[in-house]
C-alpha cells in the first residue's frame, strides 16, 4: 500500500552527506520536502538540486527544511555537490540521504519491496525514484508528486503548493486553481453564510458552494 495523504511518513535512520539522520527528528516541527533522484551525476537531476539551493531564502522563510535523497553512497553524494553549486552558482546546504540499500526509496513506496541495484546499473533501474512529498510539522504526508525522468520539476509550482498548504493550514481555507499568495481563498462548505460573514467579512458568492473572499487580516 503506497503513502496516502495525511498518512504518517515513514521514520528511518540514514546516513546523510552530511552525517546521520533520525527522519522525524531531523524534521522537527518545521514542514519538510523529501525530493527523490534515480542516481547522482545525471543532468535532469543536477538542475533540480541547483534550483533547490538557488531557493535557500524561499524554504527559508516558510520555516521549511529540504532534504534530497538519492541511491548512491554519501561520499558521491559530496562530490555532485561540487557539480550541483557549479550549475547553482550558490552553496547547497541541505542534506543528501544516501540510499545504497533502498530503505527509504522502498518505504516511501518509489520502489517494490523485491527491488535492487544490479551490477554497472543505470538510472533507469531506479527511474521511479522521482517523487516530491511535502510533509507537515505533524509529520503527515501533505502532498506527492511523481515525474518521469526526461522532466524536471517545476519547484515554482513547488513553491506554490507549499504556500498553499501553509495557508489551508494556518487559516482553514481552501486555495483555488492556480492560486498564489495575496488572492482571495475558498471558504469552507462547513460554515454556513453567516459564519462565513462572521470569520471573513464581505464575501463573494460564485455558486452555492464556491465562495471567494480575502483572507482575515
Amino acid at each position: 500500500m503506497g503513502l496516502r495523504i495525511n498518512d504518517i511518513v515513514p521514520d528511518f535512520k540514514a546516513e546523510t552527506d552530511q552525517g546521520p539522520i533520525s527522519f522525524h527528528e531531523w524534521i522537527g516541527d518545521s514542514w519538510a520536502i523529501l525530493f527523490s533522484h534515480p542516481k547522482d551525476f545525471t543532468p535532469v537531476c543536477t538542475t533540480e538540486f541547483s534550483a533547490v539551493a538557488k531557493l535557500a531564502d524561499e524554504w527559508k522563510k516558510r520555516g521549511t527544511k529540504v532534504i534530497g535523497v538519492s541511491v548512491d553512497g554519501a561520499e558521491d553524494h559530496r562530490k555532485w555537490k561540487g557539480d550541483i553549486e557549479k550549475v547553482a552558482g550558490t552553496e547547497a546546504d541541505f542534506p543528501i540521504i544516501a540510499d545504497e540499500g533502498l530503505e527509504v526509496s522502498k518505504a516511501f513506496d518509489m520502489l517494490p519491496a523485491e527491488a535492487y541495484l544490479p551490477d554497472g546499473r543505470t538510472p533507469a533501474d531506479s527511474a521511479t525514484v522521482r517523487a516530491v512529498y511535502i510533509i507537515g510539522p505533524d509529520k503527515q504526508l501533505k502532498l506527492s508528486m511523481t515525474y518521469p525522468m526526461n522532466v524536471g520539476r517545476n519547484y515554482g509550482e513547488i513553491l506554490r503548493a507549499l504556500d498553499g498548504l501553509q495557508t489551508a493550514a494556518k487559516a482553514g481555507v481552501a486555495t483555488p486553481v492556480d492560486w498564489q499568495v495575496g488572492q482571495d481563498v475558498v471558504i469552507p462548505t462547513s460554515l454556513n453564510d453567516d459564519e462565513a460573514k462572521e470569520k471573513f467579512g464581505e464575501f463573494e458568492t460564485v455558486l452555492p458552494y464556491l465562495r471567494m473572499a480575502k483572507l482575515p487580516s
